[in-house]
């Protein structure tokens, strides 16, 4: 599991939210609807809004999924992609050198040759949603063990998405709805031809810092432009979103289509109170060690600052978050509103044997057990570096393929491997001094957690101090090099048994804990998943289909509307948009510092740009992490602006939604223009994403 994937698994697994059970005929602008279940009467009852069916499905097939977390859509016929800055560096940072930092700079290809091919990028579009509830339900017995019970839904849901991938040539993944109440079969176009055409500077896109992170009024330029190809050539894609550069009015409705990541908007009170106590004061804990190593490091030199900074802006907007959803979940009052909801869905559930809110406090305290456990072994963080999730992916590689595919581990099912062996196999520079830094960091929280005396660890160690075993490993570890992961992968088990590197080594030697963790873990999910679904089916009682579902990372619509709002007990209005002239006075109230020093461009840019233009702009739409990239569009489906982050007040929605002050942020769509005609002098990329005909 690479880096960014398992910081997805940590990170989002802490996603903590309320979800109310009392309907409601018209409802605040809530929720991340499946688009196959839109809220057409809830928009008609609001908003006077008819849901098209060829309207949803425009939105839908231009909508696209970023593999590295983030989303974006398509903005030209020529496969032309829009998405966030912060979405792109991933990819910036593989294609820049010591002598060329793209995050730093920015990139902009004049002509399509001049398009840099991206290392491993992958980009998802939806195709079309199945439900497969009934198949996946009835692979799972009533009589079956927990054991038995995960190994025969892993098996269809391997099975099913391994049919369907063989019938299309689609990716396709079968997808846990309501915790358990649903299964959809989401099928995906992939491009993996991916090429970066603009990005600009860091200091413009990332305006203001982490000081500025989750605040508002904001300045950011936070956009970035890619392009699918197909066959070495731009796809032609019939569906892709047309440009308002006028964007949106004050009190306009807009819609957010994106890939939300993960809520958990159903938990019961045990599993809040969990989540409180143990989930995100433990993943706090973590990130401030993991902030401080990064930035020690990156305060040695530029070099070193420029290899770390996706890391350490990750970590860092990670803390920020997890610091708000604490002080959220320390509230008594929204517990109070949670027990009390709970309440009422326990009166109308009636008498269930067994009592699925019993059961999942019973996973709870199971799971509490293996924690630790589970986080350094299998999760990886006891080994947190790039080097040991390549030989870890190996070795599981290696032992899983040869099995039948309904057998396998989610992660090596046949549908999976493509996109495994891209990032597997990738090309991305691996840096071996900040390896061994934050491996020797990782064997040391390993120590800390286990102890010294603990037999594992002492053969993890073997002999050496965390710093020397680090060093050590990464010396001597051969799977930096892509032609040598390439031919290990080629081994059987019992040969790669014999491989004398000393990467492959440690995963083997820590994957039967590792494995074993898991499967218990997945024994736990799958009563947890069975009781959930008995509170689902509770609900669907309720409210019938006017429910959504949490976020998954799969495609959803938000709505809301552009508006400020009042600082409460402030007597001060915050306004929904700040404009150009704004970014420039923000800058010298700071004396043009870092982090408010704006780029040479833009200095040098001042008087061709058009000041009164809006830059950013707020919504009440309901997103949450992942969304970043997703596009706003108007009533017509036209982009009108850029999602990009949130406020501070926006952080309780990952467990309460509220419209008081919490606003998603976005970047204006005249913004963007004006900047690429008049401060990056590109104009071609302007006329092709308005619509003007290629000179």
């Amino acid at each position: 599991m690479n880096r960014h994937r398992r910081l997805a698994v940590q990170f989002l697994l802490l996603t903590i939210v309320f979800w109310s059970t009392a309907p409601s005929p018209v409802r605040a602008d809530e929720g991340m609807w499946l688009f196959n279940n839109p809220p057409r009467e809830l928009l008609k009852t609001k908003y006077h809004f008819d849901v098209d069916d060829a309207w949803l499905d425009h939105l839908m097939h231009s909508a696209v999924r970023f593999n590295s977390g983030g989303s974006g859509s398509f903005v030209s016929a020529d496969g032309l992609v829009m998405t966030n800055h912060h979405v792109a560096t991933d990819a910036l940072q593989k294609l820049s050198t010591s002598d060329r930092d793209l995050v730093a700079t920015g990139f902009y290809a004049k002509t399509r040759d001049a398009e840099i091919k991206c290392l491993d990028l992958e980009l998802n579009v939806l195709q079309g949603i199945e439900d497969v509830t009934a198949r996946v339900n009835g692979a799972v017995k009533t009589d079956m063990s927990p054991a038995d019970a995960e190994k025969a839904r892993r098996a269809v849901m391997n099975t099913i998405e391994q049919e369907a991938s063989e019938k299309t040539g689609l990716r396709c993944d079968v997808v846990t709805l309501y915790q358990g109440g649903r299964y959809h079969l989401y099928r995906y176009k992939k491009y993996t031809d991916v090429r970066l055409v603009f990005a600009p500077e860091k200091d413009i896109a990332f305006f203001g810092g982490d000081p500025d992170n989750f605040e508002y009024p904001r300045y950011n330029l936070d956009c970035a432009f890619f392009r699918a190809y197909e066959d070495g050539k731009p796809a032609h894609v019939q569906h892709f979103r047309k440009w308002n550069a006028g964007g949106p009015a004050d009190g306009e409705l807009v819609f957010v289509v994106g890939h939300p990541g993960r809520t958990k908007r159903s938990l019961t009170v045990a599993d809040i109170e969990f989540s409180r106590d143990v989930h995100v004061t433990r993943a706090l804990d973590r990130m401030r060690r993991r902030e401080v190593l990064l930035r020690t490091y990156a305060e040695r030199s530029a070099e070193n600052a420029r290899r770390a900074q996706d890391e350490l802006f990750g970590v860092q907007n990670e803390r920020k978050r997890l610091i708000g959803i604490l002080a959220g979940l320390q509230d008594p009052s929204l517990l109070a509103n949670v027990r009390e909801s709970e309440k009422k869905l326990r009166s109308a559930a009636g008498k269930l044997d067994p009592d699925p809110w019993v059961q999942v406090k019973e996973v709870i305290a199971a799971s509490d057990r293996i924690y630790i456990d589970l986080g350094l072994f299998e999760y990886g963080g006891g080994f947190d570096c790039d080097l040991f999730d390549i030989a870890r992916s190996i070795v599981r590689l290696v032992d899983e393929t040869p099995k039948p595919n309904a057998q396998r581990l989610r992660d090596y099912r046949e549908s999976n491997l493509e996109s495994l062996k891209q990032w597997l196999f990738s090309e991305a520079p691996i840096y071996t001094d900040l390896e061994t830094i934050k491996l020797a960091d990782a064997l040391s929280y390993l120590i800390e957690k286990k102890g010294v005396n603990d037999p594992l660890v002492a053969q993890v160690l073997a002999g050496h101090s965390p710093r020397d075993r680090a060093a050590e490993l990464i010396a001597k570890t051969r799977v930096a090099d892509v032609a040598v992961r390439k031919q290990l992968a080629t081994l059987s088990s019992a040969e790669l048994a014999k491989s004398d590197d000393p990467m492959i080594q440690l995963a083997r030697l820590v994957d039967p804990k590792a494995r074993e963790l898991r499967e218990i873990d997945e024994q736990q999910d799958e009563v947890q998943r069975q009781a959930y679904a008995k509170i689902a089916a509770v609900r669907f009682g309720i409210d019938g289909d006017r429910t959504y579902p949490d976020a998954t990372f799969t495609l959803r619509l938000a709505f809301g509307i552009v508006r400020g709002y009042d600082l409460p007990g402030a007597g001060v209005h915050i306004p929904a948009w700040t404009t150009l002239a704004g970014v420039f006075e923000r800058s010298a109230q700071h004396g043009n510092a870092p982090p408010f020093d704006l780029p040479q461009s833009w200095a040098a840019s001042k008087s061709k740009l058009d000041g009164s233009v809006p830059f950013n702009f707020i919504t009440t739409a309901d997103v949450v992490g992942g969304n970043s990239g997703s596009p706003c569009v108007n009533r017509k489906g036209e982009v009108v602006g850029l999602i990009f982050d949130g406020n501070l007040d926006s952080l309780v929605l990952d467990f309460a939604y509220t419209e008081q002050t919490a606003r998603s942020l976005a970047v204006h769509t005249g913004a963007m223009l004006e900047a690429l005609r008049k401060v990056y002098d590109a104009s071609d990329l302007a006329d092709e994403i308005t619509g003007v005909a290629r000179r």
